[in-house]
């Protein structure tokens, strides 16, 4: 059994109704948090993932918020503070990825990705800003294919670039306030969002990119982010860790 390192602490946990954010709400929970479980579309999901925290004894709820829309944003905070009282986690995992040709990228596919990866992160960081207790700890996603080049991927991982830059050029405004925020690049993880569209060969290749040969489990991710939220984090600001067994 893991030690309740955050107990008592609140974690607003965007897009985590599955994937690497449901796993990372899960730990959080069992760590002793009381977990916002963000959803935007299916509600059934992230109540599965209420219910499992509740049956073991955690404190969660389950709150729609559209991540590219601002007042969504606001409202997530607002609702996460009448809830639990305050917010002192903010985990922006909520993502987009759309992967096509430069020729076949349309100007929707564009906006899509920059609403959800890019504005929704930023103006997250605004409200955990305004909102966030002292000593609070903010986790961005960005993603190990911004070190690489790969066809297809360039509006994603265009967007997580910006995301990297927030990141960084961020840390000193939190820094007043002792928080730190950080970001978590994965490599390839075995989700349902990686999976999507790729054929068994694809997968077997990107496999054999790093150092393990197997792409990574969303526990890989999580442990990392149970560190960057924890008290022995306090002198780690405006990085970007590469999680991805040596894929770069």
């Amino acid at each position: 059994m893991k030690m309740k390192i955050l107990e008592g602490k609140v974690a607003i946990i965007t897009g985590s109704s599955r994937g690497i954010g449901r796993v990372v709400a899960e730990q959080l929970a069992d760590l002793g948090a009381n977990v916002v479980i963000n959803y935007s579309s299916n509600r059934q999901k992230a109540d599965d993932v209420v219910e499992g925290i509740l049956k073991k004894g955690g404190k969660a709820v389950a709150l729609h918020a559209d991540l590219s829309k601002l007042n969504d944003v606001k409202e997530l905070f607002t609702k996460t503070i009448d809830e639990f009282g305050k917010v002192d986690i903010l985990i922006n995992n909520a993502g987009l990825m759309i992967t096509k040709p430069l020729s076949d990228v349309t100007e929707d596919d564009f906006d899509k990705q920059f609403a959800v990866n890019v504005k929704g992160t930023f103006f997250a960081c605004q409200q955990a800003l305004k909102h966030m207790e002292n000593n609070g700890r903010i986790v961005n996603f960005s993603t190990s294919v911004a070190g690489q080049m790969f066809p297809t991927y360039s509006v994603y991982a265009g967007t997580k670039g910006a995301v990297e830059q927030f990141t960084r050029q961020l840390a000193k405004e939190f820094g007043s306030k002792q928080i730190t925020i950080n970001a978590v690049a994965p490599g390839p993880v075995n989700t349902e969002l990686f999976k999507l569209g790729k054929t068994e060969q694809q997968i077997d290749a990107m496999k054999k990119m790093n150092a393990f040969g197997r792409i990574g489990e969303p526990e890989d991710i999580a442990n990392v982010i149970e560190f960057l939220v924890s008290d022995q984090s306090q002198w780690v600001t405006g990085q970007t860790l590469r999680v991805n067994g040596g894929f770069i």
